[in-house]
């Protein structure tokens, strides 16, 4: 029987015509198959090696809803740092527990302290929370505005403007705290865009940019980079205006430059069979499922792609170019994206994910140098929303062997521990079945 487990944000959505009608009923139009990517990129202020921008966010196991924070810290460095996590953390968990989103509003301005000098409060935030009928609510406290692009086409969103003076005046702001609250009805292609003001003051002071690169013109390169690559990824997407914004301040950000990105687009499948399966009559059910997977797919295991190749009258070749010595080179196979040696690379995989995985793909796809075999799975993984392991459970008898290294575990358990990190570090949507 399947195994099916995700933390995914891949459910049906609804949708409008226009944004004419912020709050329609979205029941009545639904978006079929569209998935919800949400991605940041990040880089610390010139000289500090923590961000003082902090990044949340989360599907509500309940009701399936995905919240997202980004907070910028007054300041920069760790104290920044510590008074951004407070408040994005509060702010998602106050709207996963279902408190109204003013009402959360209200608790993090009376929570956050105020620099006594400038009269301002210690972070700033955008708090945005996703419902499974499409419904998309945007609070927003002193970061640049948030920008919806839709059909090529920067919207900007209709806000609601709410002041109000926090209940211990002698510690509030001198002036009252402005609060924009913007509600609409996502449709399938949608970019919600949002950072911190390290992107819109980039810059600053230079001739090119003399007041900062504005949230404007940042909102005109993230349209642009759409109308270049118009299925450019949201962590694509958010890396090259991350990247952009430390350009105009020459490579040495002048502050935290943080950016998210929340994209509803169609999901991307990703297939991992590894393993023959405990009975041989199950070999052709699984060449079959492995053919005719529409998605990107990857054989993992000596033994286990030379039956399917069989199966399926296909040649491996090895490559050896992908030699690295740590890593077993992959191979090449007509109908598959990559054949790679099983638990080796599978567990160096593992490791990479929970260890900076997802930098360290980054990485690897910027600097071909880097790449072998388990950076180019972590590098698929990342570019995936929706993985499924299709796992034979025949026993090695190479992995029983007491004296091979502890960490070269079953191939069931290797597995396990990959899909539990896809999915609570990653936010992918897993399904793993077992032959």
């Amino acid at each position: 029987m399947p195994e099916t487990t995700g933390n995914s944000s891949a459910v049906s959505r609804g949708t409008e015509g226009s944004l004419g009608s912020l709050a329609g009923n979205a029941a009545n139009l639904m978006i079929k198959n569209t998935f919800i990517e949400v991605e940041y990129s990040q880089m610390c202020k010139h000289k500090q090696n923590s961000p003082g921008d902090m990044f949340i966010t989360q599907k509500n196991p309940n009701d399936g809803r995905v919240i997202t924070a980004l907070s910028d810290g007054l300041g920069s460095g760790i104290k920044a740092g510590v008074l951004a996590c407070l408040t994005a953390t509060m702010a998602v968990k106050f709207i996963s527990f279902n408190i109204p989103i003013k009402r959360t509003s209200e608790i993090i301005m009376n929570t956050l302290p105020v620099c006594r000098e400038r009269g301002i409060s210690y972070a700033t935030f955008t708090l945005i929370d996703i419902s499974q009928d499409a419904t998309v609510k945007v609070m927003e406290y002193d970061n640049p505005p948030c920008v919806l692009i839709r059909q090529k086409t920067v919207v900007d969103l209709q806000k609601e403007k709410t002041a109000f003076q926090r209940q211990d005046k002698t510690t509030g702001p001198k002036n009252d705290t402005s609060v924009f609250y913007s509600r609409f009805t996502a449709q399938h292609g949608d970019r919600l865009i949002y950072f911190s003001d390290g992107v819109s003051q980039a810059g600053m002071g230079t001739k090119v940019n003399p007041f900062g690169w504005t949230a404007k013109k940042a909102h005109g390169f993230a349209l642009d980079q759409i109308m270049r690559n118009p299925d450019i990824s949201a962590r694509d997407l958010s890396y090259s205006i991350v990247q952009q914004a430390s350009l105009f301040d020459i490579g040495k950000p002048k502050d935290d430059i943080s950016c998210g990105v929340v994209y509803f687009r169609k999901p991307r499948d990703m297939m991992v069979l590894t393993g023959p399966p405990m009975h041989r009559e199950s070999v052709s059910e699984m060449a079959g499922l492995f053919s005719s997977f529409s998605g990107k797919k990857i054989l993992s295991g000596g033994t286990t792609a030379t039956i399917i190749s069989e199966i399926l009258g296909k040649e491996i070749k090895v490559n050896m170019k992908s030699y690295d010595k740590n890593i077993p080179p992959w191979s090449d196979m007509e109908g598959a994206d990559l054949v790679t040696e099983g638990i080796i690379t599978l567990g160096a995989v593992s490791e990479m994910l929970e260890h900076h995985g997802e930098m360290d793909a980054y990485d690897s796809k910027q600097n071909a140098v880097r790449q072998n075999a388990a950076t180019r799975i972590v590098n698929m993984f990342m570019e995936s929303d929706r993985i499924t392991f299709i796992v034979g459970t025949a026993i090695n008898e190479a992995h029983q062997d007491p004296n091979m290294p502890v960490e070269l575990d079953i191939r069931r358990n290797v597995i396990k521990r990959m899909a539990s990190l896809l999915k609570d570090k990653f936010r992918k949507e897993i399904i793993i079945r077992y032959f």
